[in-house]
């Protein structure tokens, strides 16, 4: 049994503002950032936006390419896209970026674990793909590329360009890469929501049919 549409749509938003928080300590503590985060830091070193914003602007991209790939996007899509990025920008305006590297590793990995227990959260609701991810499975499905290799070739892809457009790419881009994927498999079945268990009903004892005389 589905939990309700409002229970639903509550922990959707509770883990969408989180990830967008964490994606935001990451780019505050300066030591690297995962590969669309690079991208936009590259576009924005290019354009003068803010992070943030562009992390709309680009999932709205993303999201343009799901139509070739008849990839449906849910609401959990769209407030992925919208709510995200509006919260990175937040984060990155309200908290000063310390100097200390004793301090910003550690403010990076807050970040990461935040975002593996943010991703457990919102995905729990089933409301929609992520735009990163309808992109990786669209691939998967209509191109026949593995799910792996779809990510690897996208992934690499934005990296690489961020990368050349003046993107942060530092140790906390490698401890992304390697961390993220077993962080969020440890949080998701976690942080799912339990379904109730469906009695099974005793199995009935057949009765012999009596003889008739």
């Amino acid at each position: 049994m589905r939990s309700p549409l409002l229970a639903r749509l509550v922990r959707l938003l509770a883990g969408l503002v989180l990830f967008g928080a964490a994606e935001g300590f990451m780019i505050t503590a300066g030591v690297g950032v995962g590969p669309w985060t690079v991208f936009a830091q590259g576009v924005s070193r290019l354009t003068g936006a803010g992070v943030g914003w562009l992390t709309v602007v680009i999932g709205f991209a993303v999201l343009l390419l799901w139509i070739p790939l008849r990839q449906r996007p849910g609401v959990g899509t769209v407030l992925n896209v919208l709510v995200v990025g509006t919260v990175i920008e937040a984060v990155v305006d309200l908290v000063p970026a310390p100097h200390a590297l004793a301090v910003r590793v550690p403010l990076f990995a807050v970040g990461l674990v935040l975002l593996a227990v943010a991703s457990g959260i919102y995905l729990g609701a089933g409301l929609g793909a992520g735009p990163r991810d309808g992109l990786m499975t669209g691939l998967h499905a209509r191109v026949g590329l593995p799910i792996w290799s779809a990510r690897a070739l996208v992934e690499l892809s934005v990296l690489a360009v961020g990368w050349v457009l003046g993107g942060n790419v530092g140790v906390g881009t490698v401890a992304f890469a390697l961390g993220v994927g077993p962080l969020v498999g440890f949080f998701l079945p976690r942080l799912a929501p339990r379904r109730p268990a469906v009695p099974v009903p005793a199995p009935v004892a057949s009765r012999a049919c009596p003889s008739s005389s």
